[in-house]
């Protein structure tokens, strides 16, 4: 996917970090300066690092570190865990640190402060090694010691003005004091630069969510609103880039099996090869048993089987699979199968997206199973949940690849889950899975809700389950309210009365 080309006269460079250049539409206006604000925690100094590191990596381009706060030695450590060896690109004249932190048993003085000194550093490096990029972290460490307004501002104005003398393309990072405030610590910052980004490390619902947001571009395009992104060792910052997505999928008519032939017949023939199919039901329903069987009718078919479990581990899956007839172990050797098992809480669900991601483009699988999505909304945001089971459906249709995902009920008898009623317009097909209360008795129910694009089973089914796996049979007649969670046997009299009334008003 290409990013939008920037209008004409202002060039973009591109940055190189994952799913930002998307967002941007291209990168940095190239020979700016770009504000980065953000709160402790909010990732400034990787973005600052990473821009330059990306630029070496993906096109040589020298970079200039600029360092207010933290020591040049910190840096190259702090940054070795990214896999970005700062201290070799140094030998190589691809990276120069301006070190402008002051000693630890110095104080700041803001009348004292030699910008004149550091103006002259920072061109001597941008000259020597060539750079084309620039990052100063943090300016709030200096400008905080200052009184006076005005004065921040009229330096800001300054250093803009040398970089982009030296047509560099440039960061500059600096401090908030709240996720949803000013847009820097000092109230001017943002008024002084071409270019304006936000990061947030916003905490709701006692979980931590990190968004990057272009406030401003000045001159030039960019998406708009919050974007989610994740910090991953040995890569850096990824963008999640959600308004990015198309809706240009390709649509098959082809049928796929379901690993059961009367689910199929209730389906109208399968599911089709690019769907994506919910399966809802209480604990114990049979979700699990589910995607076992949709697994092996895909290894049955000759394709790969991708499956992410999320509240089981692989020996418990495997004794069930087992129980059922079913050997995963087997599948596994001819690598026609592949199990990963996770705990949601491991984790922020945007990087659990971006190890799926991974896991599905090295594997290539042909369908894809997730037992069960509602574990995962346990880990995230309302929003955020959405966020993912969007991108997650995206990238499964845009390569074709069937998807069933599970999900659990609040209560044993039924009702709607709270996955469920976030991803329900999401997903092509519903299956639901209910206990059926009669005469002191637990039974199972299935029934195919919706099935898009297709005629399909309107019947709610009693089904069994045991050694050979699940056994669906006719359907219930005498029973109504399985799917409120509320079933209430019917009488065959008052049965036949509501039949003859249902045959007279045209029904079939």
């Amino acid at each position: 996917m290409t990013s939008p080309k920037p209008p004409a006269g202002i060039s973009k460079r591109a940055t190189g970090i994952p799913g930002f250049d998307l967002i941007s539409n291209g990168g940095l206006p190239s020979s700016r300066t770009t504000l980065v604000s953000g709160s402790a925690g909010s990732a400034k100094t990787v973005l600052a690092a990473q821009f330059l590191a990306a630029g070496i990596q993906t096109s040589k381009e020298p970079g200039v570190f600029v360092t207010f706060e933290e020591t040049a030695a910190d840096i190259r450590a702090n940054m070795l865990g990214f896999g970005w060896n700062i201290e070799s690109w140094e030998r190589d004249r691809l990276w120069s640190f301006v070190d402008a932190s002051p000693p630890a048993d110095a104080e700041v003085v803001s009348g004292s402060y030699d910008f004149g000194g550091l103006s002259a550093r920072i061109g001597h490096a941008v000259r020597s090694t060539g750079a084309k990029r620039v990052a100063l972290d943090s300016v709030g460490a200096v400008f905080s010691q200052f009184a006076d307004h005005s004065a921040v501002r009229r330096e800001l104005y300054r250093i803009s003005t040398l970089l982009k003398s030296y047509e560099v393309t440039a960061l500059l990072t600096a401090e908030r004091t709240a996720e949803y405030g000013e847009i820097a610590r000092m109230g001017v910052e943002e008024f002084v630069v071409d270019n304006v980004i936000i990061l947030r490390n916003n905490l709701e619902d006692e979980k931590r969510r990190r968004t990057i947001e272009i406030l401003k571009y000045r001159g030039t395009t960019h998406q708009k609103g919050e974007f989610p992104f994740t910090i991953i060792p040995g890569e850096g910052i990824v963008v999640i880039p959600i308004s990015a997505l198309e809706l240009k999928q390709k649509s098959s008519d082809m049928r796929i099996t379901s690993g059961n032939a009367t689910l199929d017949e209730m389906c109208g023939g399968g599911f089709f090869r690019d769907s994506i199919v919910l399966v809802s039901g209480a604990t114990g329903t049979g979700k699990t048993l589910t995607v076992t069987e949709f697994m092996a009718g895909g290894v049955a078919k000759g394709e790969r089987c991708l499956l992410f479990a999320f509240e089981e581990s692989r020996e418990q899956l495997f004794r069930n699979a087992a129980g059922w007839g079913i050997d995963f172990a087997r599948m596994e050797r001819e690598g026609r199968l592949k199990v990963i098992c996770e705990y949601p809480e491991v984790a922020g669900l945007e990087d659990h997206f971006i190890s799926m991601r991974e896991a599905i483009s090295r594997f290539r699988p042909n369908r894809i199973a997730v037992d069960s999505l509602s574990a995962l909304e346990r880990v995230s945001t309302t929003k955020g949940f959405r966020e993912f089971v969007i991108s997650l459906t995206s990238l499964m249709k845009h390569q074709e690849t069937a998807g069933l995902f599970t999900s659990t009920t609040p209560t044993l008898m039924g009702g709607t889950s709270v996955t469920e009623a976030h991803i329900s317009t999401i997903t092509d097909s519903i299956i639901l899975l209910r206990y059926v209360e009669m005469f002191g008795e637990m039974r199972r129910g299935v029934t195919v809700l919706k099935m898009r694009g297709s005629m399909h089973d309107k019947d709610i089914r009693e089904f069994t389950i045991d050694g050979a796996g699940m056994h669906i049979g006719r359907p219930f007649r005498d029973v109504t309210g399985i799917l409120v969670g509320n079933p209430v046997h019917i009488a065959p009299a008052e049965l036949e009365r509501l039949d003859h009334l249902f045959r007279e008003a045209g029904g079939s």
